[in-house]
């Protein structure tokens, strides 16, 4: 999958966020000096073969109140992980749900959801929910708190001079 070297420009333009105006794409088209169509196309089009993701707001989950953070692990049943991750990834409270190949002995867990709360006693009080909705197929869990933000951005391109 390759890009052009204007798909690079507007992925190096946009991997710290859109500008903060009311009309983004069109102050970001201007800076490029592209029409403001032909950047949304792109932006499609980059999305539709796998490039880009998604384009999605990172809130600051601590400035808005959401002290209590803490990614929850897993251990379900192989079989069940897939289904069962999908139905956690849907709750309001999860920010993002994964799986990953467990690291035997020592990390048993396969399914990780991360939970946002005010509280501590929320964020296991919305774990006792995901637990509930595991069933039969959970044989462990714990969960991780986050202290702090180390990084609040996605993947960084290499820029054409550094």
């Amino acid at each position: 999958m390759r890009i052009d070297a204007t798909d690079r420009r507007i992925i190096e333009a946009t991997q710290a966020g859109l500008p903060l105006v009311a009309e983004p794409y069109a102050e970001l088209a201007d800076r490029l000096d592209i029409p403001e169509d032909e950047l949304l196309g792109r932006l499609s089009a980059m999305q539709g073969r796998g490039i880009i993701r998604r384009i999605a707001l990172a809130p600051n989950h601590y400035a808005l109140g959401m002290a209590a953070n803490g990614m929850s692990v897993w251990d379900v049943a192989d079989e069940a992980a897939e289904r069962l991750g999908a139905t956690v990834g849907a709750l309001p409270f999860v920010s993002h749900c994964y799986l990953r190949p467990r690291a035997l002995p020592d990390w048993p867990y396969n399914l990780f959801a991360m939970i946002h709360g005010t509280t501590r006693d929320e964020v296991e009080a919305l774990r006792t929910e995901i637990a509930a909705l595991l069933g039969d197929a959970l044989r462990a869990s714990d969960i991780l708190y986050s202290t702090r933000i180390l990084k609040k951005t996605g993947l960084r391109l290499k820029t054409e001079g550094g």
